[in-house]
């Protein structure tokens, strides 16, 4: 597993409050993992956190999924 996943796993794990076993490559945030509206923008703060960068917020609420996430980041690495 690479770096960013596993960092975008605990980060999604402790910004929604599940079990990191939960949180899968293909897991989509809403649909499978249960964040609302507002945990998406906290999603996006806290990855912006973790990795130091800043990112697009109308493009990083467009990320669905825990891949996607991954890949947008990597891209603003």
């Amino acid at each position: 597993m690479s770096d960013t996943l596993a960092r975008v796993k605990k980060v999604t794990a402790e910004t929604l409050k599940i079990d990191a076993l939960m949180v899968k490559d293909d897991s989509r945030f809403v649909e499978d993992l249960g964040a609302e509206s507002i945990q998406s923008v906290e999603l996006v703060a806290a990855f912006e956190e973790e990795f130091d960068i800043e990112m697009d917020e109308q493009g990083a609420l467009g990320v669905k999924d825990v891949g996607g996430a991954v890949t947008f980041i990597e891209k603003h690495l």
